[in-house]
């Protein structure tokens, strides 16, 4: 007999086990960090490089007044520079730092094989030379 609990309650864990597997909790806290991280990169932007980018050309409304014509040229430029910033930042982290990091740790060397383990390797060596 169908048990619509019964089922619900099986699809219930399933998901229970989804959502609480180590590898679904570290993306979550990536996602929120990046956010934070996003938004940190925005200010620096924002709030120093565009106004230092902005004193050899002095405005009156700052940046992002910067226009040619109808196009809205300092919001487009501080986005950009907003995204280069990001960028050079996820390098410096990603490929440098972890990369530095995933040098310097040093591998182990491989377990001393076994009797029967070098037996094994000598018959392997034998069936495939054709002489056994």
């Amino acid at each position: 007999m169908f048990d619509p609990t019964k089922k619900a309650l099986s699809l219930f864990e399933e998901f229970k086990d989804f959502a609480l597997k180590g590898n679904v909790i570290d993306l979550a806290v990536g996602v929120i960090i990046g956010g934070a991280f996003g938004s940190i990169v925005t200010s620096l932007v924002k709030n120093i490089i565009m106004p230092i980018v902005s004193i050899p050309i002095p405005t009156q409304g700052g940046y992002t007044s910067w226009q040619i014509g109808p196009v809205l040229l300092g919001h487009f430029l501080a986005d950009v520079l907003n995204f280069l910033v990001l960028a050079l930042a996820l390098f410096v982290f990603i490929v440098k730092f972890l990369g530095w990091i995933m040098r310097t740790k040093k591998e182990a060397p491989p377990p001393a094989l076994t009797k029967d383990q070098e037996l094994l390797i000598e018959i392997r060596d034998l069936l495939k030379s054709g002489r056994a």
